[in-house]
């Protein structure tokens, strides 16, 4: 199993440090040559939204990449990453817009606004969870459950194959959630 990691901006080299530690191999995309090579599953780090979709459609990334999420490629997107999956966005326009959520971007505050916290997530358990200018998730619709929540608001979501979290579990050391990311790819490997 090969996991791509879109490196144009962000926490993609947190993401590579937490697949090292699951034994799992990465793929960096950062340009269209990148998609000939081959990979099972896709993260999409935290970073800035705006720039990272800027950055997708000036390098013709976006369309490629949203067909293969439409065909069921796995993906994972963490805080920015989940502002690109989400079908509406407040304070900004949609990306890939390919999961029945909703969300408000720097829904949090600023970056000193920035908090930890431990909550439940369906599946997993009781995880550590670090949000940095963090969305959340205003509505879940269509396909879309919620996988977890703090504070009243819900900060993860699975639709299909893709998963969105609102926080950063690739800094907070635990790997949980990269395992179940990884056997969401795994599940998907198996249907086809």
């Amino acid at each position: 199993m090969t996991i791509g990691i879109l490196a144009l901006q962000g926490a993609f080299a947190e993401h590579a440090d937490m697949l090292d530690r699951l034994d799992t191999a990465h793929v960096t995309i950062r340009k269209p040559a990148d998609l000939e090579r081959h990979f099972d599953g896709l993260i999409l780090p935290g970073g800035e939204s705006t720039v990272m979709g800027k950055l997708l459609r000036d390098l013709e990334l976006l369309e490629p990449l949203r067909e293969r999420i439409c065909g069921g490629l796995p993906v994972m997107g963490t805080c920015a990453g989940l502002i690109l999956l989400a079908g509406e966005v407040e304070g900004g326009a949609p990306v890939f817009a390919t999961m029945h959520v909703r969300v408000r971007r720097n829904a949090y505050g600023r970056q000193d606004d920035s908090f930890d916290t431990e909550d439940d997530f369906r599946g997993i358990g009781r995880i550590p969870m670090t949000f940095i200018r963090a969305p959340y998730i205003v509505s879940v619709s269509g396909g879309a459950r919620t996988l977890a929540e703090t504070g009243g608001r819900v900060v993860a979501a699975r639709e299909g194959n893709q998963l969105g979290c609102a926080f950063h579990p690739e800094l907070t050391g635990d790997l949980r959630v990269h395992r179940y990311f990884l056997d969401m790819v795994r599940a998907a490997e198996n249907h086809i």
